[in-house]
């Protein structure tokens, strides 16, 4: 021991608590002590003048029928005189601890005792709840807890002092063969440890151990651990039908040798202890599987161990079945594998592969049961033959396919349901079965994944008109490939790269329309004449209007008094619309549906019955909807044209429902922007124009949405390092072609830069304002208690996304202008506003007209203030706006040299080139919103350069936005304008730059 630590020695006196004995500890409690008692117990036979009182009792060394004798134990505590049970019993034994000052270690060993004999041994009516009766413990983990009492002090007593209770190593069961003058005799011979013991006092404790008993002076009980199988168990039941010594004549003895001895020491250990009689050698273990074929294409396997003496160890399993032979599911650990029951094609693999290759196999040996049926694989090519025919929804063909295999004709349902359930092979009624991955049935996979949503598909599987790509995959693996008439003529006008064939200009068009309208109202007029659907998707100001009209002369001149189009547009479109059908196709009869004329209660049948052209905008649709779809029942719409169908593009959205719900064959969508900010918005306007190009929403974004926009280069995908970048890359680019392949042919888009060359030039400019160091001081001070919120939020961003978008709005409106976050800060210096008067003054003065956008109608409304205090006239244009087009009008003619707009208000539906300068004063992490508020000037009937400046306050949230903003932009041109793909949809990572 050290020696006790000095003065100033720390590290000592810490260390003095483990190495000193505590001499203030009190000393340790005195314990009553516990024991394990142990009685043969004799049953009392009931009778019908006894029905009640004790079960068994006590067995005396009289006893005569041993046959009702168990071994019942239970616990027992130290008197003055003894061992005694007092009051305590098994079932008050937990509640005794403190009440009788018991040990609690004993006390622990006890209650786990005589729980795992009441969790195999239940209480019933009329059991002796004062012993728990060993014979019946099934549980072999009482040795284990036999050694544990031993190591606790626990000891082992009988009922009375002169009963010596003994645990010996091991009991030993087998059958001496001996020579006699009779024949030969085999007896049973039983050790306990090293002493022999005579069977008839010898009892099984379950079927792992035995305890022999003798009732005469000296009394004696000897327990020990022991692995009995049935045979052993027989052999020492009461009462059992074996002979406990079987005598066999001599005439008998060879068949005993040859037939008997075989099977009996696979079961019991036989030995001739006087060497009287020679046994053979044992032959080699032997492990046997019992394949048993049972009804329903269903195999049963059982293994065991042959020649292998109970309780000698068995060969490793390793050494019989080499690593990867059999499943690893099938390997418990044991030396057994487990007993599995196969069906259906599990089945038919096993019979026609694992059996032969385990019938092969040293030391084993495959017992068949039952009628196997002639399980064997088609290995041959699969030779497709598909037809089509149509089917009475005009949208969809009935396909039929049939597929032969080695002569084998494949039955068309199993076939697709098995495909469906990605199942990888499939098994025929007669037994042959075939593997479902060969490159032939791609396509179908493909197809069965994309249309088993359709309600149409359970009953019998069909494929949309729309999906023209799918045929031409058909027909490169199939044999044969019969389309439909009606789908043969569709295919050859939809070919990769061919044009539709050019259309007459109607003569009730009153314009000369550019090569590209030309090509673009003769796809229109394709689309209608096959009754498909589609999106006109032309950049801004490339007269979508125009082109639709032209539509919707001709489709009127081929089928004169047919049903009217309906045409539905944002509010503050409608009027356009009929200015532009009076300007280019005076002929048409137009209607437009007004709020007022919705609250008279006019019907609307009657409108449309003396229109070409029913106008309406989408919050009245929406809000009569059963009038519209009454009309497409009764009478129909000859098309649907959804205008700035943007506004749809929420597919949770009650217009969404009602633009996809409405009975109309033929949907166009006209939009600039079918896609902003996610490949879901794509989806939502396909499922209404193009029903089963995709058959849903969740399977689109597991086949597109997923791959596309969270894997792209230079975006942490969260993908785990098993994939390279390089093969991340490859399956985006492969998805993303797929998906261009399969909207192209129903999605026109052309950009001015390409088709509209005699566009004036469109210079674009960022204006980098630096902050006031007061205004400086005050937005890093707000970005710094912004950043400690949000970063502990966007862990859950879905269910935080207000509070995180509202952080986000309050710092991009700190960035324009601290009097915009209240009166407390309008003495702040605000530099963007002043940069932007002295560019307006500048332009003001050589006679230039200027849109300025803000997303910030309160940012609109400061600068309108410092308009008035310079004296500059100006018009102003927000959601609140009542006399839309007299403001409209009011700038065009010249009234005002400055237009203050806010982005939501006039990102579609203005025609307004008499401007010729853009000032962007906020950037939108939505470059589709910027691009339509420019093209207000920037279109078809500007004569003059366009110069588009946005102004972005140096190192503050705004920056972040336009580099956000560039991905955004990315993404459009590479599903749309077939660039490369570079962004995702806005996610917690975009939000943590934003913040950086």
């Amino acid at each position: 021991m050290p020696t006790r630590p000095a003065a100033g020695d720390s590290w000592r006196r810490a260390l003095e608590g483990l190495l000193v004995p505590d001499t203030a500890a009190a000393p340790a409690p005195r314990h009553t002590a516990l024991a394990l008692q142990l009685e043969l117990r004799e049953a009392i036979p009931r009778g019908g003048d006894r029905w009640n009182g004790p079960a068994a009792r006590a067995a005396r060394s009289g006893t005569e029928d041993l046959a009702d004798l168990s071994l019942g134990v239970r616990p027992v505590t130290r008197t003055a005189r003894g061992w005694a049970r007092g009051s305590l019993t098994w079932s008050n034994l937990p509640y005794m601890l403190n009440r009788l000052g018991l040990d609690p270690a004993q006390h622990s060993w006890f209650c786990q005792f005589g729980a795992l004999y009441r969790a195999a041994v239940p209480a019933v009516p009329g059991q002796d709840a004062d012993w728990v009766l060993l014979d019946d413990f099934a549980n072999p983990v009482l040795w284990t807890l036999l050694d544990q009492a031993d190591a606790l002090g626990i000891a082992l007593v009988g009922s009375s002092a002169k009963t010596a209770v003994r645990r010996a190593g091991d009991a030993r069961l087998s059958l001496d063969a001996s020579r006699t003058a009779a024949g030969l005799r085999l007896t049973p011979a039983l050790t306990l440890g090293e002493e022999a013991w005579p069977l008839e006092r010898a009892r099984a404790i379950a079927d792992h151990g035995v305890y022999g008993f003798r009732l005469a002076a000296p009394a004696r009980l000897v327990l020990a651990p022991a692995e009995l199988g049935p045979e052993q168990r027989e052999l020492l039941r009461p009462r059992s039908t074996v002979p406990h010594a079987v005598s066999i004549p001599p005439a008998g003895v060879g068949e005993f040798l040859s037939d008997y001895l075989p099977e009996l020491r696979g079961r019991l250990e036989i030995l001739s202890a006087d060497g009287s009689v020679e046994l053979p050698a044992l032959p080699p273990p032997l492990l046997i599987l019992t394949a048993s074929f049972e009804a329903r294409h269903t195999l049963a396997l059982h293994w065991r161990w042959e020649n292998t003496r109970r309780g000698a160890q068995a060969p490793a399993l390793a050494a019989v079945l080499p690593e990867g032979t059999l499943p690893a599911e099938w390997r418990s650990g044991e030396d057994l594998p487990l007993p599995v029951s196969l069906r259906g094609m599990d089945a038919a693999e096993c019979a026609a592969t694992l059996l032969p290759r385990l019938e092969k196999l040293p030391g084993v040996r495959v017992d068949r049961r039952g009628t196997a049926p002639d399980y064997r694989e088609l290995t041959g090519e699969p030779l497709l033959k598909i037809s089509a025919v149509p089917t009475e929804k005009d949208d969809w063909f009935s396909l039929g396919v049939i597929v032969t295999v080695d002569g084998h004709d494949i039955p068309f349902v199993p076939l697709f349901k098995a495909l469906a359930k990605g199942r990888r092979k499939l098994l025929l009624v007669d037994g042959s079965y075939l593997s479902l991955g060969h490159p032939a049935f791609q396509p179908l996979i493909e197809l069965i994944r994309e249309s088993q949503d359709l309600p149409e598909w359970e009953a019998n599987p069909v494929i949309s008109r729309y999906r023209v790509d799918l045929w031409a995959e058909f027909e490169d693996l199939a044999e044969q490939a019969t389309p439909a008439r009606e789908w043969r003529e569709l295919l050859a006008a939809v070919a990769e790269g061919a044009a539709p064939a050019p259309v007459p200009l109607p003569a009730g068009i009153h314009a000369e329309l550019r090569p590209y309208q030309e090509e673009g109202f003769a796809w229109l007029a394709f689309l209608w004449r096959h009754h498909l659907g589609g999106i006109l998707a032309d950049d801004m100001g490339l007269g979508k209007t125009l082109q639709c009209l032209a539509l919707i002369r001709h489709a009127h001149d081929q089928r004169p008094g047919q049903a009217p189009f309906l045409v539905v547009a944002p509010t503050s479109v409608v009027s356009n619309w009929v200015a532009e059908a009076a300007r280019f196709a005076p002929g048409l009869r137009v209607h437009e549906i007004t709020a007022t004329e919705a609250r008279s209660g006019r019907p609307l049948a009657g409108l449309a019955a003396g229109a070409d052209i029913i106008v309406t905008s989408y919050a009245l649709l929406r809000l009569d909807f059963e009038a519209y779809q009454a009309i497409a029942r009764d009478t129909g719409w000859s098309g649907l044209i959804l205008d700035e169908a943007q506004f749809v593009k929420n597919a949770e959205s009650r217009i969404h429902a009602c633009a996809l719900e409405l009975d109309v064959r033929v949907k166009i969508a006209v939009t600039g922007t079918p896609l902003e900010n996610s490949l879901t918005e794509l989806h939502a306007l396909l499922a209404i124009v193009t029903p089963g190009l995709f058959a849903s929403a969740r399977r689109f974004r597991e086949e597109y949405v997923r791959p596309i926009e969270r894997v792209a280069p230079g975006i942490s995908t969260g993908i785990g390092a098993g994939r390279s970048e390089v093969a991340i890359g490859g399956a985006r680019q492969l998805r993303l072609a797929r998906l261009r392949r399969r909207v192209r042919p129903f999605m026109l888009r052309r950009v001015k830069e390409a088709v509209a060359a005699d566009l004036p030039a469109k210079q674009e400019q960022v204006l980098r304002v630096e902050l006031h160091p007061e205004h400086r001081a005050l937005y890093d001070l707000f970005l710094q208690r912004e950043r400690q919120k949000l970063f502990g939020l966007l862990e859950d961003l879905d269910r935080n996304r207000f509070i995180v978008f509202r952080s986000l709005t309050l710092l991009r409106l700190l960035a324009l202008d601290p009097a915009l976050l209240g009166e407390e800060h309008a003495d702040v210096p605000a530099a963007k506003l002043d940069v932007l008067m002295d560019q307006l003054a500048d332009v003001v003065v050589e006679g230039h007209r200027t849109l300025v956008f803000s997303q910030f109608t309160s940012y609109l409304a400061l600068v309108a203030r410092r308009l008035e205090a310079a004296g500059i006239a100006y018009a102003y244009l927000d959601g609140s706006t009542r006399k839309r087009s007299e403001v409209i009008n009011g700038f065009k003619t010249g009234e005002a040299p400055v237009f203050l707009i806010s982005l939501k208000a006039g990102g579609f539906g203005l025609n307004l080139t008499e401007a010729d300068y853009v000032f962007l004063l906020d950037p939108w992490w939505n470059p589709a919103s910027e691009e339509q508020a420019v093209d207000r000037t920037h279109r078809i009937g500007q004569s003059k350069n366009v110069f588009v400046y946005r102004m972005i306050a140096a190192d503050t949230i705004e920056e972040k936005v336009m580099v956000l903003k560039q991905r955004k932009a990315a993404l459009f041109d590479a599903v749309i304008n077939d660039e490369e793909l570079f962004s995702s949809a806005l996610t917690a990572q975009d939000i943590r730059e934003l913040l950086g």
